[in-house]
């Protein structure tokens, strides 16, 4: 299989971006029943989930290293505060958004930090790759805008925050040459500036520090699998993809996440889910076969 992927890059990339997605989606989902319904309070959910993204990690770098020799952490401070600041945002802004109206704002302002990073390198597109992107967007608001709630400022502003912290650290993933050592380090790194705020939150807010069984385990899941392991699988596939693609595709997010939302949480699969399906999935297709061209 690995040989396979190696001789047709297109498909390993197409794959790795796909887990990616879903490890994303996955992230919202597992947020949205852990803070939504307050099994967790926000700063306690991003300090578990960070320490148990770098926990696992490292434990798979050990156990590589064991099986290829020597292997050191790699990263760097920019991308770790990036990532604390999307984890730490994120949650907090959840509290007072509703789902619909945070993914909005969030891979809003995903696209618009990757496109305009894109666009300021020399990348474009053609034709079909801009039609591709507007039939993306256009399925991504039917999907979202009829059930927005009118947010409040500051939440929004945090959501805001956290996607173009995102979109940073997604942009500096692009020329990693070793994800696992790239992402283990900057979860290594966040851990503490995580861990800084969940006790400066606790110190503050003691009545609004909690955390149940239920709570943790989804913050450890969330940590150890769809973020970790996840974030490994999208630093793999980002060197492959141009700036302008590698926004693109994350619009497929929100729409996996809604249709998780009907097979886990016993959500309604409406009319204009399918509508919204085939725009962004139809819309990513042709980006992706549309190579950017500087």
């Amino acid at each position: 299989m690995r040989d396979t992927l190696a001789e047709r890059p297109l498909l390993a990339t197409t794959l790795l971006t796909a887990l990616a997605m879903l490890a994303f989606a996955a992230n919202s989902l597992l947020c949205r029943m852990a803070l939504q319904q307050a099994h967790i309070d926000p700063a306690s959910f991003g300090a578990i989930r960070l320490a148990a993204g770098a926990a696992t990690l490292l434990l798979v770098m050990r156990l590589q290293a064991r099986a290829a020799g020597q292997k050191n952490m790699a990263g760097d401070w920019p991308a770790a505060v990036m990532l604390f600041l999307y984890v730490a945002c994120f949650s907090f802004a959840y509290l007072r958004l509703a789902a619909g109206s945070g993914a909005l704002i969030l891979f809003g302002a995903v696209q618009l930090t990757m496109f305009a990073a894109g666009l300021r390198a020399g990348e474009r597109f053609s034709g079909t790759g801009w039609l591709g992107l507007a039939l993306a967007a256009g399925g991504l608001v039917l999907l979202l805008l009829p059930g927005v709630a009118a947010p409040s400022p500051g939440a929004a502003a945090l959501m805001a925050v956290a996607g173009v912290a995102w979109g940073f650290y997604s942009l500096r993933g692009r020329g990693t040459p070793d994800p696992l050592a790239a992402t283990g380090g900057n979860f290594v790194r966040a851990t503490p500036l995580a861990v800084v705020l969940w006790l400066a939150w606790a110190a503050r807010a003691h009545a609004h520090s909690r955390a149940d069984m239920h709570g943790v385990a989804l913050a450890l899941l969330s940590g150890a699998v769809t973020s970790g392991l996840g974030y490994v699988v999208w630093y793999a596939a980002l060197p492959r993809l141009a700036a302008l693609q590698a926004a693109s595709v994350q619009l497929s997010v929100p729409l996996i996440a809604a249709l998780g939302g009907v097979l886990l949480l016993g959500e309604a699969f409406t009319a204009r889910l399918v509508l919204a399906s085939v725009a962004i999935l139809g819309g990513i297709a042709l980006v992706l076969k549309t190579r950017a061209r500087r």
